[in-house]
């Protein structure tokens, strides 16, 4: 069972850090446990042992860092705790993961950081985004499943698209394929695999390129050479005697 850590600073990655919480939750479900500060310390509890003892057994750790990170003059106090847990699992060399929040959080370098935390700017970073933070975070679990057992359980996830967005898929489509902005089938999924005629899976007439069009009164159409003998016969129609017109 895979344990997740959340370090983040109050005022600056805090909110990013909840929703991390909620997605990750969602992507590992039971077979996961995460670590965050805010929900996870007990009332009464001594915060210092608690914090330090999930850092200790944790997977991995996410390291949240937001615009203003960098700017904090924290990071040079070395009892700050967002450092001392980040010290911490550096020493027992537990995998951290820098989380860049947004564009507006800048790439780690070792001469923006203090002594006791240079070696960060060499921790290969994951940028993300609040408006898709659920594929991003999907996304960084199948990578660290290519590295890390606890997290191959969740190698099958697939990243949820975007309430907004517009994916599809054509293949062997011999024509236009037109997608207009989203579908929506109410749980219902029309599939049309290899389909070489026409298909139509909506309301109103049909109509093929290219061949005969009829409307009105029916009539018999033979599409080829009439090798069958079919035929018609019009002849006089037949009127009730009751019919004098």
């Amino acid at each position: 069972m895979p344990t997740v850590f959340i370090n983040y600073r109050t005022g600056d990655g805090e909110k990013t850090a909840l929703l991390i919480d909620e997605k990750l939750s969602e992507i590992l479900g039971e077979k996961g446990r995460i670590f965050r500060a805010t929900r996870s310390i007990p009332p009464g509890e001594d915060y210092e042992k608690v914090l330090l003892r999930n850092v200790r057994r944790a997977s991995v750790v996410f390291a949240v860092i937001g615009p203003s990170w960098l700017g904090s003059p924290k990071l040079n106090d070395p009892d700050d705790w967002v450092v001392k847990e980040l010290v911490e699992a550096h020493r027992l060399d537990i995998r951290i993961v820098p989380l860049l929040e947004g564009v507006g959080a800048r790439r780690l370098y070792v001469a923006d950081l203090p002594p006791a935390l240079d070696w960060l700017a060499k921790a290969n970073s994951e940028r993300v985004n609040v408006e898709t933070l659920k594929t991003d975070l999907t996304r960084i679990v199948a990578k660290l499943a290519e590295c890390m057992p606890e997290f191959r359980a969740f190698t099958a996830v697939q990243a949820q698209p975007d309430p907004g967005a517009v994916s599809n898929s054509a293949d062997s489509v011999y024509g236009p394929a037109v997608q207009g902005h989203s579908v929506s089938t109410g749980g219902i999924s029309t599939v049309i695999h290899t389909n070489n005629g026409t298909a139509n899976t909506g309301e109103g007439d049909s109509y093929n390129y290219g061949s005969p069009q009829f409307l009105g009164d029916r009539g018999t159409y033979i599409a080829g050479d009439n090798r069958g003998g079919v035929g018609d016969r019009f002849r006089g129609s037949r009127k009730s005697k009751k019919d004098k017109r």
